[in-house]
């Protein structure tokens, strides 16, 4: 079987010449291709993204690590990476961090090991620190957290923004005992939406009652705990934010479990809008976060900083919006 080194002998030009042929680059005269296209015939030479790696020091691999690989929210940003990347010939490597600082760094060095071009990361235990340095190994991208330095690096949502959306939501329709079902507060963004929740009521000029907010986990038995918390509590409540819809999901199943009925004696309000709050009964109104673009911007900036190509736009802040379905009522 012929090599890379062999067409380069062939054709008399050097590997990152071979290479730049492969890569499809610009850079290369229309002579100089044909007599490496020429050799690669002669030689029924098949290039493969080991001799492209050995050629140019480029793997045309991205690794991508996220908290978890199962559940809608983080599916739909795995598609949009991957669909970006397939698109420009470039493969994905992806790990877990769950949400730990080991693992997540963990998880880091496998994908260096994996010679990967750059580091696509949704991560939440590793410091802005750790993150910065890591940069200066390889670089990086980061969904769903600003790292002050690295914000050229960073694809955001505004969730606070998000958080007050929410809120004001019910607000506007006359809701004043608002229930609150926060993530893990020591996530950015879970802190970032709850501050946007405070932010609403304020607003409308209402204290936050803290026995009405119950810390969750994010997934779905999280959620129902919660509820069912609030409800053991006796403290009356119109209304109910989650600060996602996995949880929204499961308080919906607490109450029903309950024989309350949504919305007609609870209201319910979710975050994400992933493809199951279409589907809830009755169908959950939410914050969308459009993490699939996200998603997708994350990669369009590989291909734009790393894989040198600047016809491709990135967007690098998104703003949430209300989704309006059944899951509440005007009072």
């Amino acid at each position: 079987m012929a090599t890379i080194y062999q067409v380069s002998e062939r054709a008399g030009v050097s590997l990152a010449t071979v290479s730049r042929v492969m890569n499809g680059n610009a850079k290369v005269s229309e002579t100089t291709r044909n007599k490496v296209l020429a050799a690669m015939a002669e030689l029924n030479y098949r290039p493969n993204s080991i001799a492209q790696s050995l050629a140019s020091n480029c793997s045309n691999s991205v690794g991508m690590l996220v908290s978890e690989v199962h559940g809608p929210f983080f599916g739909e940003m795995m598609s949009g990476v991957e669909n970006e990347l397939r698109t420009a010939g470039k493969h994905v490597i992806i790990a877990a961090g769950h949400s730990d600082e080991a693992s997540e760094k963990e998880a880091i060095e496998f994908l260096i090991s994996r010679k990967c071009d750059a580091l696509i990361l949704h991560v939440d235990a590793v410091t802005d620190q750790y993150l910065i340095d890591l940069n200066e190994r390889t670089p990086v991208v980061i969904i769903n957290r600003t790292i002050p330095g690295l914000e050229d690096h960073c694809i955001c949502l505004n969730n606070e923004l998000g958080g007050y959306q929410a809120t004001k939501a019910l607000l506007d329709m006359n809701h004043r005992q608002i229930a609150y079902i926060s993530g893990p507060l020591w996530k950015h963004d879970a802190r970032e939406r709850f501050e946007g929740h405070k932010r609403a009521l304020s607003e409308f000029g209402l204290p936050l009652d803290e026995a009405l907010c119950v810390q969750g986990d994010f997934h779905e038995e999280g959620g129902a705990r919660a509820m069912e918390t609030l409800l053991a509590s006796a403290k009356p409540f119109t209304a109910v934010a989650c600060a996602n819809d996995e949880m929204a999901c499961g308080a919906m199943n607490c109450a029903r479990d309950h024989k309350l009925d949504i919305p007609a004696d609870v209201s319910v309000m979710g975050f994400d809008n992933v493809i199951m709050s279409r589907y809830t009964f009755p169908h959950l109104t939410t914050i969308d976060y459009p993490a699939g673009e996200m998603g997708r911007m994350a990669a369009c900036w590989v291909r734009r900083q790393i894989y040198q190509d600047k016809q491709v736009k990135v967007r690098q802040l998104f703003e949430p919006s209300l989704v309006l379905r059944d899951s509440v009522r005007q009072l």
